[in-house]
């Protein structure tokens, strides 16, 4: 379920709901057999100011180094996106990423050097531009304004459902937009993983703020993520800002700036939690909330150790109320910070309870705490009661079907 923010009022289109923006998707046959959707196109009618965030495996798939570059100036005008291989550790693997490029702007006529692309699925395994080149055309023709959600489709691997989002707001009297489709559900943590988003705004931002907004941003969302501990080689966040909503150009960090960030948390947060909740096998969102920290490092450190446990997410997909997991995560959580006044909680719609307090386990009955944690999303709440600072993380339950999933992945 999506969060709407009293500001940031969620809105449909995905990318092509800000001014200026058409998507589309089509199938190119990429991975043999398959029938999906696997190549995308999104193009905005100008040049647009565009960031992007990275990977931090040293392993880097191709399309990333040719979206580096064609970065440089700041400028985008259209992504191109593959599902059903990743482009990775191939001989000719920027070649073939430059040559997608070419074939998206010989179509969009437009220059190559503005077009970003992508590339997500099986790593290790040589990319054939034929499948792309024979379909070019007609993932062109099929661009619209209503064409967000084949783009969406056509970048999912073992993802089982869309991640998709838009919201409105207003800056300097002009409602603005942003929109974003993403796709992620194995090869998870929290530097980014096997993750490809793509987001949209019709925002008037001058394009370093634009980068700054979307690194700040991405740290306490994307990189709050943790799925299975693994860190792929293609995760790439990119962000094309058309200007088309007619505000003053957002040229400092004022009031202006910070709505810009307010809303782009509302898209990538969101995003970041479907993401958790469509983790390969699982069957639960699993959340955690820690405050009270000495300082915001110390608060993510402690919220990322939680959801990232193996412990913790196993018991989590057994609804059992096993807390020595999440306290003995807490524990071995890097850092300087007391646990003497900790308190823990364990939250559902089904309700809550404390687990944890001055320095000890609470009394805790098994039967209210299972009938808590088999609710579609639990919640597990630090204070740490030594300090100001808080952050969150989100996760899922390890499940039989993730062992199951990943052996056959390949298959």
């Amino acid at each position: 379920m999506l969060i709407e923010f009293e500001d940031h009022k969620l809105i449909e289109g995905g990318v092509c709901a800000p001014m200026g923006f058409r998507a589309g998707g089509v199938a190119a046959g990429i991975k043999a057999g398959s029938t999906k959707r696997d190549l995308a196109l999104i193009v905005c009618e100008k040049k647009c100011a565009a960031a992007a965030v990275y990977t931090k495996n040293k392993v880097k798939g191709a399309p990333i180094a040719i979206t580096k570059k064609h970065l440089e100036d700041g400028l985008a005008q259209a992504v191109i996106v593959n599902s059903g291989n990743a482009n990775t550790c191939n001989p000719d693997g920027e070649e073939i990423a430059e040559k997608m490029c070419e074939l998206a702007a010989k179509e969009l006529d437009i220059d190559e050097n503005d077009v970003l692309v992508g590339s997500t699925g099986v790593i290790g395994q040589k990319l054939s531009i034929q499948p792309i080149e024979a379909k070019i055309g007609e993932l062109a023709a099929s661009l619209s304004e209503d064409g967000s959600s084949l783009a969406c489709e056509a970048i999912m691997t073992t993802d089982t459902r869309k991640k998709e989002i838009a919201v409105r707001f207003m800056i300097d009297g002009k409602l603005c937009r942003i929109g974003a489709i993403s796709k992620g559900s194995g090869m998870i943590n929290p530097n980014m993983a096997t993750m490809l988003c793509f987001i949209t705004t019709d925002v008037n931002i001058r394009q370093e703020l634009l980068q700054k907004a979307l690194s700040r941003v991405t740290e306490i969302t994307y990189n709050m993520v943790s799925v299975d501990g693994d860190t792929s080689t293609n995760d790439t966040v990119c962000i094309m800002a058309s200007g088309l909503a007619g505000n003053r150009e957002i040229n400092a960090e004022d009031k202006d700036y910070e709505k810009f960030i307010n809303a782009l948390y509302a898209v990538m947060m969101n995003l970041a939690r479907e993401t958790a909740r469509d983790g390969e096998g699982a069957t639960k969102l699993l959340e955690c909330v820690v405050k009270g920290a000495p300082d915001e490092d110390i608060a993510r450190r402690v919220a990322k150790s939680v959801v990232s446990s193996d412990l913790v997410k196993a018991a989590m997909f057994a609804a059992d109320a096993n807390c020595g997991r999440i306290f003995c995560a807490i524990g071995y959580t890097e850092g300087d910070f007391e646990i003497d006044n900790m308190e823990v909680a364990l939250m559902s719609e089904r309700g809550s309870m404390t687990v944890y307090q001055n320095g000890a386990i609470a009394e805790v009955d098994d039967d209210k705490a299972h009938e808590l944690l088999t609710a579609d999303e639990v919640t597990v709440l630090v204070d740490l009661h030594d300090g100001l600072y808080k952050a969150a993380a989100w996760g899922c339950d390890l499940t039989y079907d993730y062992v199951k999933i990943n052996a056959e992945y390949r298959s």
